[in-house]
């Protein structure tokens, strides 16, 4: 997993790549201490300066990601009981709630997919059983409408004829 930290890039156990303004690429092992946590996102905006790190001198924020959940997103939250009304649903949610939202109606939708194919399938044997006892079956359709296609075509011939 790469993680690019100012001039640091972190490429896991406690490797690291440090890159100088106009020079190569240097590795070297540091201890994990040295460097931010893991799992924590740095971002440039907002939020509260962290002197933590490296590079005490620059000042790194830490600015929650959040976005205006649209209509449909309103209408998944609700559908998979995140919130109750639409009211409660506040105007700037999390992206990772949504996404997760979003996970659990897919799965919904796949469950009703699910049921409604079985339902489906008890029907079309139900269906069958009936046309065999009524004596009807795909091939007898088959010849019958061939059938009625060779007297039409017979019909229509005559009709050239005279």
């Amino acid at each position: 997993m790469l993680r690019a930290v100012g001039s640091l890039l972190r490429l896991g156990r406690g490797l690291t790549v440090r890159c100088g303004p106009g020079g190569p690429l240097e590795a070297t092992r540091r201890p994990a201490q040295a460097l931010p946590p893991r799992g924590l996102p740095c971002y440039s905006s907002g939020g509260a300066p962290s002197s933590s790190g490296p590079q005490g001198h620059r000042e790194i924020h830490r600015v929650p990601a959040q976005r205006r959940p649209s209509q449909f997103d309103k209408k998944i939250l609700l559908w998979t009981g995140r919130f109750k009304s639409m009211e409660e649903i506040p105007p700037r949610i999390p992206p990772e709630m949504i996404v997760t939202a979003r996970n659990k109606a897919r799965v919904k939708a796949c469950y009703i997919m699910i049921g409604l194919t079985i339902i489906a399938c008890f029907a079309v044997i139900v269906s069958a059983k009936r046309a065999v006892e009524r004596h009807e079956s795909l091939t007898s359709w088959n010849l019958a409408k061939k059938a009625k296609w060779r007297e039409e075509a017979a019909l229509a011939a005559q009709a050239k004829a005279k």
